[in-house]
């Protein structure tokens, strides 16, 4: 019985937290960055290492490779995740990160100031305009909190 209940148990819990905002959330865009690295890397395979190629004289990165005591060296592998990476970086800054981070700040999504801080003497969280802290009646200079 006692495994019964158990088992039950943790199927709620995994329950709750499948369906969680959060978990979903992240089921999403694991997904949606899979497919746009997908789409990334075929443009670096296609566009930006055939036109990086054309200034070097090197047709296929991923060919550039040497030798050592028998063992085969591919840097060109890894030349073309460098380029791809960057790649996805530069993209996913300049037409996800600031444009959203533009939008938040039009639609006044900042984050707020603080209104409250630990007091200096007991650490009492009190409020900014304040003075003199109610708990350990520490008197506050102007400008305490900074």
């Amino acid at each position: 019985m006692e495994v019964k209940s158990t088992t039950t148990a943790t199927l709620k819990e995994f329950r709750a937290f499948a369906v969680k905002g959060n978990a979903i959330d992240l089921a999403i865009g694991v997904a949606i960055g899979g497919a746009f690295t997908a789409v990334v890397q075929a443009i670096v395979a296609g566009l930006l290492t055939p036109l990086i190629a054309a200034i070097f004289g090197q047709a296929n990165f991923s060919s550039l490779n040497f030798t050592i005591n028998g063992s085969h060296v591919s840097y060109g592998l890894v030349v073309n995740a460098v380029v791809t990476l960057l790649a996805v970086a530069f993209t996913l800054f300049f037409f996800i990160v600031k444009p959203l981070n533009a939008l938040k700040r039009r639609l006044g999504h900042d984050a707020p100031a603080p209104t409250v801080a630990p007091c200096p003497a007991c650490l009492t969280d009190i409020n900014l305009a304040a003075r003199r802290c109610p708990q350990c009646t520490e008197q506050l200079a102007e400008g305490w909190s900074h």
